[in-house]
């Protein structure tokens, strides 16, 4: 485990240091490995809005309130400084600043510097969810200005000469090019970067997971809710399980989406398993398990998307099938006749509780300097969903994805064992 980066050791880094370079840490680790007390790191937070129940409010909210928001044990990191990009009548960050004394910026660079010549923050969340931006209609993907926001923090690094580590929150854009010009940037800067949902690292029933190395022939992934925004956290519990298949990432060559009356061509076709799949709905949460599922039993505004990946594995993502209202993956493996497959469970309200190892990842990151897992995984859920929602718009064309080879090596991360607890509130 790297030692411990100070805020002193951060504000000294230069753009070019190779002590920041964005790579991995060792294979494996644990929570318990970052639980001795450290210094709190001083942070900056840069948000579409701050209300109640948005993703600043359940992932800033435990910087300055604890882990549970209850005023309890928390990250060892402490918020300096904030930006709101759009400030409505929910807006809890005033009263919020008065309480905790953090600066409430007026810009981007503001936040990061405190209007001095430097940096002044050892990390920068990036949290591009919620608010009123617009939607692409064709292809129902909401422009939410995660590249404007990482635009701003590496002007900001740029005239500093420094860097330090960088969250974003969820997909690092609604269009490929801008995912792919903030991962080069980063890696060009050596900025450690990570990005992603919390799914990976939430609850899961069974609590467990596939070994790396695993032979994996197919997988299919069940998920519900908007096609963009809850689509981009089922691609992600797809990928956090096939990513530790043998030999590793290694890209995906197609993406095509379908609905309607194509579902059912497919799987006549024999696109996917038939026996995966309802391995997979017996795995739901739903009281339909243990069902045969067929699309003619499924909600007629079933989408699926169809990932064929460069190594030859096949994955199918069915999002608002009717069979969940988790996310629920299966793979097939070689050898083994019995297909895995695991429910990622969230806690269903406040404190959102799963927000709490997404948080866990990041302050790994921040005190290390060493993002906990690839943003490539990240990177390569972007792309897909953004091909997949691209051939949906034009009518449902299979899309060769060059661009998707994107190979990396995935690594350990614990997730919590057992299972969520209720909410409090």
């Amino acid at each position: 485990m790297p030692h411990p980066l100070t805020r002193r050791d951060f504000l000294g880094t230069s753009i070019g240091s190779v002590g920041l370079a964005l790579g991995h840490a060792p294979l494996t680790r644990a929570l318990a490995a970052d639980s001795k007390p450290r210094e709190k790191l001083p942070i900056a937070a840069v948000v579409t809005i701050y209300g109640r129940n948005t993703h600043a409010d359940v992932i800033v909210g435990k910087v300055l309130e604890g882990w549970a928001q209850d005023g309890g044990p928390g990250p060892d990191l402490k918020l300096a400084s904030l930006y709101v990009d759009q400030v409505d009548a929910h807006d809890l960050s005033p009263p919020l600043s008065k309480k905790h004394g953090f600066r409430l910026a007026k810009s981007i660079r503001e936040a990061l510097t405190l209007e001095t010549d430097s940096l002044a923050v050892a990390g920068v969340l990036s949290i591009g969810e919620h608010g009123n931006y617009p939607d692409i209609p064709e292809t129902q993907q909401t422009m939410y200005p995660r590249r404007r926001f990482f635009d701003e923090i590496v002007a900001t690094f740029k005239s500093c000469g420094q860097v330090v580590p960088v969250f974003n929150d969820k997909h690092l854009s609604y269009a490929w090019s801008d995912a792919k010009y903030m991962f080069d940037t980063a890696r060009s800067m050596n900025i450690p970067f990570m990005a992603g949902s919390s799914i990976p690292v939430m609850w899961r029933d069974p609590s467990a997971t596939i070994p790396i190395g695993t032979e994996i022939s197919e997988a299919i992934v069940l998920g519900c809710g908007g096609l963009e925004v809850h689509g981009f956290h089922t691609l992600e519990g797809l990928q956090c399980l096939v990513e530790r298949r043998k030999g590793g990432e290694t890209g995906v060559r197609s993406v095509q989406a379908l609905s309607g009356d194509a579902i059912g061509q497919a799987e006549q076709a024999g696109r996917w398993s038939k026996s995966l799949f309802d391995a997979v709905v017996a795995a739901s949460p739903l009281p339909y398990a243990g069902r045969v599922a067929r699309p003619k039993e499924q909600a007629r505004d079933a989408v699926f998307y169809l990932v064929e990946y460069l190594d030859g594995m096949k994955a199918t993502i069915g999002m608002n099938t009717g069979w969940t209202h988790e996310w629920t993956c299966g793979v097939s493996i070689r050898g083994q006749e019995k297909p895995f497959a695991v429910t990622f469970l969230p806690q269903e309200g406040r404190p959102f509780g799963h927000f709490e190892y997404l948080l866990r990842a990041v302050e790994h990151m921040l005190h290390s300097g060493h993002p906990a897992y690839p943003v490539d995984r990240t990177l390569l859920t972007t792309g897909i969903l953004d091909a997949a929602l691209h051939s949906l718009a034009d009518k449902q064309t299979p899309l060769e994805t060059p661009h998707l080879a994107i190979a990396y090596t995935p690594v350990e991360w614990p997730f919590p064992k057992g299972t969520p607890p209720p909410p409090v509130g």
